[in-house]
């Protein structure tokens, strides 16, 4: 690496560093929600023209009068999520922008009266759209393009090297991103049938039930197809869910990962992850990111709550908010009225989580607060 590179690098590892306090803010974003319904930041809903589709999008600027602003642009996860999640980025986004940064998202098609509809979107079309987004952003005299990273969860995992290899960018953090669809799919399968303390005798089933959907996916079968060779027990799945899983479950980021070579990356794992196996993620970003790059891994302990006040304060005091990931991890209390686990219902089955043990819970599809308690639907996927 060229000396005079160093510190522009360095600066921006730091920058990444910085900006994934938020992530565990998000841990605690239930409390976060409940306390604090005005936030520190000015909001503008904005249109962005993307060949010929419109994104709906929500431009989260800081209130500190500067002339430019870093960017974060916030990739979803899988479900039909708004720009804001229901207002959880907030917090997020009041974070950023006492950082100096200004955060971008955008409803996914189909949602809040967005055009379109996102079960019609492959992986690539999603990337494009962010791309979309980013050139708009750099196109403003209040953003500083050479300070424009991307956030994203989950099944975001499979959009972000996507979109660096579409436009540039400066830092990317990446919370719990799968590698491979069908491999994440089993993942969960039996993770699933794990917590459930399921009997052998069912365990079976389940795969072989699996291993039929991965056939009809590998022959291209349609719908109708899926419903007859499952005896009509879809579990939930729809034609449009169908269309949607047909167009992804070839999904693997290993390669799309090389495009991320030499920019600051910061990998935030859980613990337990019952929907994405972190093991395998971290190998991978890691072989892939080859040693000596801008790759940093931070994984959370399980179990390990947040108090209110701590949320708080990493939330609303710019000294603290985005200093490295420290204090969070040694608090003891949980938050008030708000157990550290979540029940199980009937399909799709909700699961249990620690505040930490899956810290990407309330940004995934359909997580909600329920009678006091964080519930998180599991994403259909082709295991």
């Amino acid at each position: 690496m060229c000396p005079k590179t160093q510190p522009r690098r360095r600066g921006l590892r730091i920058t990444a560093w910085s900006l994934v306090t938020v992530l565990v803010v998000a841990a605690g974003l239930v409390g976060v929600v409940l306390w604090q319904n005005s936030y520190d930041m000015d909001e503008q809903r904005v249109t962005i023209r993307h060949g010929g589709h419109t994104l709906n999008a929500v431009l989260a600027t800081p209130k500190d009068h500067r002339k430019q602003h870093g960017l974060v642009v916030y990739v979803h996860g899988d479900g039909p999520i708004d720009a804001t999640h229901d207002d959880g980025y907030k917090p997020i986004w009041e974070a950023n922008a006492k950082a100096g940064y200004a955060s971008l998202s955008w409803d996914k098609p189909g949602v809040a009266g967005a055009p379109g509809n996102w079960l019609d979107q492959s992986m690539d079309d999603r990337a494009a759209e962010a791309a979309a987004a980013i050139t708009w952003a750099r196109s403003r005299p209040d953003i500083d393009a050479d300070r424009i990273g991307l956030w994203g969860a989950s099944q975001a995992g499979w959009v972000l090297p996507k979109i660096a290899a579409r436009t540039p960018v400066s830092f990317v953090i990446a919370v719990s991103p799968a590698i491979n669809w069908l491999q994440q799919g089993r993942h969960h399968l039996l993770a699933e049938l794990r917590a459930d303390g399921a009997s052998a005798a069912r365990t079976k089933a389940a795969i072989a039930k699996s291993d039929t959907t991965r056939r009809l996916l590998a022959r291209q079968a349609t719908f109708e197809e899926y419903v007859k060779a499952t005896g009509g027990d879809t579990d939930g799945m729809t034609a449009a869910r169908w269309g949607f899983i047909s167009k992804n479950y070839t999904a693997d980021a290993t390669r799309d990962l090389r495009a991320l070579r030499g920019i600051p990356v910061l990998l935030t794992l859980a613990g337990h992850d019952i929907n994405v196996d972190t093991a395998d993620t971290e190998r991978v970003y890691r072989k892939v990111l080859v040693p000596g790059s801008a790759l940093t891994v931070k994984r959370l302990s399980a179990g390990v709550p947040f108090t209110a006040q701590a949320v708080r304060r990493a939330v609303g005091r710019q000294d603290h908010a985005y200093r490295p990931l420290l204090p969070p991890l040694t608090l003891r209390e949980r938050l008030p009225g708000r157990p550290a686990t979540v029940p199980e219902g009937s399909r799709p089955r909700r699961q249990r989580h620690s505040m930490t043990s899956h810290l990407v819970a309330f940004v995934r599809a359909g997580a909600r607060l329920e009678r006091g308690r964080l519930v998180e639907r599991s994403e259909a996927v082709a295991a």
